[in-house]
């Protein structure tokens, strides 16, 4: 057996902390080892040109890069050694960077700890196997979950590519929260003409079929094969689907949960959502905004409701109600000019573009921005008096209102966690998706085969959650393309000899992938659904259910490295 060790500067990310020579020069006496080197950027090119060239001369059979998160670059590397001749998982990573010099500032124990990281992944190397990658095929149809704009949008693309889509709205309409906007920001565009053509192409497509009260009540299957089960009107149907798209949308949050603002109690206290329809031609006033039949000379907004607010368990920012309450406030000036208009705000987030210009426009409309810290609201006479601390000023201040307008936030769509876990997709600790990856892999999800598009992942304003419909659109339609799609071979194995047929790795199996042979009192894996997370290997009691190259004894032979 010949290994090769190559040892990433990343820059200054690694070498800044990490003597890179001396961990090279430690790696060339670790068993095995043929040769051992060192590069500024071993991702780069030239760098993979060096393992190619090493592998032809030394005969390397297996290979070690000690650099960056095995969760960067990796295919790249797998596919520089298959072009080579090698097995691609005949690879393996050390992270010295993530796991060594990121979290080090000592440069002798940085060094010390990125030996030890070399060694241990020599050592489980040396019993890495070649394993071959298998293909599945596809049917070629999709599911998008949810009809708001992201969703909308998805099934479009899908559609128009030529595919199937069977898109699943709870609501009897479709539109989501975007239907029950009156003008979106910073152009102050009418979301009807935003919706009105992408609804009329959705009922004309021949491709797209629309499930409206309808909602996905089971999964099972893999990418490329899941059966999906939705329940409409009382009667399940299962869908057959190669990919699908998650569009969920969002909750805005419920402003009872905080009462000092009056919400409930007062009928001049609204939300920012509720405003619009009162603002809105198809509205209950006919666009005519009114507290008891007449117009409100003096309105307070209060920003940040259930954004930013740890007392309510929403540490997050919802990053559109800035701009929805400039927006607003520009309806009401627009409407009732003599108006007094005054918010309320900690701070100010315009980030999208032309929303800065369209901030400093409604300020040039005489609209008044007071940095407040807003305790309560409450009833003088019969007007509403809003009570908050100027941060600027260290001083408490009282402003009459005859109308009181709550930014209320976004908070993750009810029963979100539920389905989460009937698709094998997780959740962060705000609620809401989690993607695969935050910048490498942001539509992407760690089920193959399942994307995520719009306010699903977290908050954002229309522009963005378009912009993931289509996105999210290309990352489905791309197995549906090519008719087959891989599948990691890095699986549950089960030694027949050794099993005792016990059974306690079936039930340890999210995915279905574990079915007891009751004839033969042996456990079998279904390869196509299992993920490779290794819970059944660690619960099997005889030691015969083992995680492909993740075996039982490569561990204990990398723990004894490290010790």
């Amino acid at each position: 057996m010949r290994i090769g060790v190559y040892v990433c500067h990343c820059g200054r990310n690694i070498a800044g902390t990490v003597n890179v020579a001396a961990v090279v020069e430690f790696a060339r006496n670790l068993p095995h080892v043929a040769v051992a080197k060192e590069y500024r950027y071993v991702c780069s090119d030239p760098g993979q040109q060096i393992i190619s060239d090493d592998i032809a001369e030394f005969g390397l059979d297996k290979v070690v890069i000690a650099s960056c998160s095995p969760s960067m670059h990796q295919n790249t590397f797998m596919n520089n050694v298959q072009k080579a001749g090698l097995n691609p998982y005949c690879l393996d990573r050390a992270n010295i960077r993530e796991n060594c010099s990121w979290v080090h500032s000592n440069m002798t124990e940085a060094t010390e700890k990125a030996k030890l990281l070399v060694a241990a992944a020599v050592a489980k190397v040396i019993l890495a196997e070649p394993l071959e990658v298998k293909e599945v095929s596809v049917t070629p149809a999709a599911l998008v979950i949810g009809g708001g704009i992201a969703g909308i949008q998805a099934a479009l693309d899908i559609g128009d590519a030529g595919f199937k889509v069977y898109l699943v709205e709870r609501e009897p309409d479709l539109g989501g929260h975007v239907a029950q906007l009156y003008k979106t920001f910073p152009s102050l565009e009418e979301t009807e003409q935003l919706l009105q053509s992408r609804m009329e192409r959705i009922k004309e497509h021949p491709n797209i079929e629309v499930l409206t009260s309808s909602e996905v009540t089971g999964m099972e299957g893999y990418i490329g094969n899941f059966k999906v089960t939705v329940k409409q009107d009382g009667v399940d149907r299962e869908l057959e689907i190669g990919t699908m798209v998650v569009a969920t949308g969002y909750d805005t949050f419920d402003a009872s949960l905080k009462p000092e603002f009056g919400y409930g109690v007062y009928p001049n206290v609204i939300t920012g959502l509720e405003l619009e329809r009162l603002a809105s031609p198809s509205g209950p006033t006919g666009g005519k905004i009114e507290i008891d039949g007449k117009g409100p000379a003096n309105v307070v907004f209060i920003q940040c409701v259930g954004s930013r607010d740890k007392s309510v368990g929403v540490e997050y920012c919802s990053r559109v109600c800035c701009m929805y309450t400039a927006k607003q406030a520009s309806y009401i000036k627009d409407k009732l000019p003599e108006a007094r208009v005054t918010v309320c705000y900690i701070d100010i987030r315009a980030f999208g573009k032309g929303c800065e210009e369209f901030y400093e426009k409604v300020q040039r409309e005489k609209v008044i921005y007071r940095r407040g810290n807003v305790s309560e609201v409450y009833k003088r006479g019969d007007k509403l008096v809003v009570r908050a601390e100027d941060t600027l000023l260290g001083e408490t201040f009282e402003e009459e209102a005859d109308l009181v307008v709550l930014a209320t936030g976004m908070r993750p769509a009810r029963d979100a966690a539920l389905l989460g876990k009937m698709l094998h997709i997780s959740s962060g600790a705000d609620g809401f998706f989690l993607e695969a990856h935050p910048k490498l892999g942001p539509v992407e999800t760690t089920t193959d085969g399942i994307f995520l598009a719009g306010c699903a992942v977290g908050p954002k304003d229309i522009t963005d959650s378009i912009s993931q419909g289509h996105a999210a659109a290309v990352k489905a339609s791309i197995p549906l393309f090519l008719g087959r799609v891989s599948k990691e071979p890095l699986v549950a194995h089960i030694d027949e000899e050794v099993c005792a047929g016990c059974g306690l790795c079936e039930s340890s199996c999210e995915f279905g992938a574990l079915v007891l042979d009751t004839r033969r009192k042996v456990m079998t894996v279904n390869e196509a659904l299992c993920r490779g997370c290794g819970a059944c290997s660690a619960l099997c009691p005889s030691g015969a259910n083992q995680l492909r190259n993740t075996t039982e004894k490569q561990v204990f032979d990398m723990i004894e490295a490290l010790l």
